[in-house]
């Protein structure tokens, strides 16, 4: 994932949605994929649960996983299919960080800010909005992170799922949420570019290459290099065991004197929820440091340590192990491409093609007012778009047979 600047935005930035614009732009959003992304093919599926919908002009949330930096331009391709128009929810820093151009292009087709490190209400009122009266459909990415791991859905944040039931019990029209998932699929085997970086990434830790060992062996060896040295960092010594529990008992190492240091009492045991949860204390100490102090420099030292735990977070241990597919391996070696060589964005090796699926919508309106409501249409949605997944991978891989 890409390094983020944490810290409380300046201003927020509203959606100035342009139809037109957005029609206007397919052409561009065209190239863009086939030309930068080389995604050549976009399937859609279940694209007729949405189009119900959108025909009952209802208020509709559509929630994608997260796994690919094409999957925004994959979304405008659908909407296009679908002869509408989609609102996006997005990271203040996408639209705060770029320049004024580009920030309207962008506010443009429908994107305004959200700040994910804290109560954004000016967003998530927008978003209710948008549900209750809005004549297109609004997307939120619940990950919430572009992970890089397209055949296993992470933890759904809430917030999607507290604005759609908000937006119901407060709407005189129908609220649907729709689960969407996005799955990326080679056309072409880019085998002799990974092993070209997986020889980089060697380098880079100043080892000798070893074209010898299989690909799927040099990745764990090359995560299992970089594991002992940051334990070695943190710890003291390098431990021995699954790299998962290791990964576990490392990022335990890290958050939980950080949640003491903070007062951070967060009833989750998932990573993202708790290290949200400092990182959000963090930033609001040192918005009252406007000097250079020793405690400001811890601040930014205790962020930068949370977001280490975000980054190993993304790799699930036995990912690659259980499944050395092409597309596997190649996910992990474009999160270590970014992670180690400080990549922006991973370079895109082998033309590719994309499966939009959609599920069936579920009713908000009609879910019973509860306090666990929103936990469950969270674990609801991130199952249903689990299961999406799962189909397009099982029938990719008969097709294999």
């Amino acid at each position: 994932m890409d390094p983020t600047q944490f810290r409380k935005p300046d201003r927020w930035w509203s959606p100035l949605l342009k139809p037109w614009l957005v029609r206007c732009c397919r052409f561009t959003h065209t190239n863009y994929r086939v030309k930068t992304q080389k995604l050549d093919e976009v399937e859609i599926r279940g694209l007729e649960h949405l189009q119900k919908i959108l025909d009952e002009n209802a208020g509709i949330l559509i929630t994608p996983n997260h796994s690919a930096h094409a999957d925004a331009v994959i979304m405008y391709h659908t909407a296009h299919e679908a002869k509408t128009c989609f609102y996006f929810m997005t990271a203040w820093q996408v639209l705060g960080l770029c320049s004024k151009l580009r920030s309207w292009f962008l506010r443009s087709h429908g994107c305004f800010s959200v700040d994910r490190e804290g109560t954004d209400l000016r967003a998530f009122k927008q978003a209710v909005e948008i549900l209750q009266t809005g004549k297109h459909p609004l997307v939120i990415f619940p990950e919430g992170e572009v992970y890089h791991i397209n055949e296993r859905v992470t933890p759904f944040r809430e917030g999607a799922a507290a604005i759609a039931l908000s937006a119901a019990r407060r709407s005189d029209r129908p609220i649907y949420a729709i689960p969407c998932g996005l799955r990326y699929l080679y056309t072409e085997d880019p085998t002799e570019e990974l092993l070209e970086l997986m020889s980089q990434l060697e380098v880079s830790m100043h080892w000798r290459p070893r074209p010898d060992v299989p690909l799927h062996e040099r990745i764990y060896r090359l995560a299992e290099g970089i594991l002992s040295l940051k334990e070695l960092e943190y710890l003291g010594a390098a431990r021995t065991g699954r790299i998962p529990e290791r990964v576990q008992h490392l990022s335990d190492a890290i958050v939980k004197p950080l949640e003491s240091k903070y007062g951070v009492e967060n009833p989750s045991d998932r990573i993202p929820e708790r290290v949200k949860a400092v990182r959000q204390k963090a930033i609001e100490q040192l918005e009252t440091l406007t000097e250079p102090t020793p405690t400001r420099d811890t601040c930014y030292r205790d962020l930068d340590d949370l977001y280490l735990v975000t980054q190993m977070f993304s790799y699930p241990g036995d990912y690659v192990a259980e499944n050395p597919s092409i597309e596997r391996m190649a996910e992990t070696l474009d999160k270590f491409e970014e992670d180690i060589l400080s990549n922006k964005t991973a370079t895109i090796r082998g033309r590719r093609r994309t499966v939009v699926s959609f599920g069936e919508p579920i009713d908000v309106t009609a879910i019973p007012k509860s306090k666990t409501a929103t936990a469950d249409l969270a674990q609801q949605l991130e199952q249903s778009v689990q299961n999406l997944l799962d189909r397009v991978t099982a029938k990719n891989v008969s097709s294999k047979h």
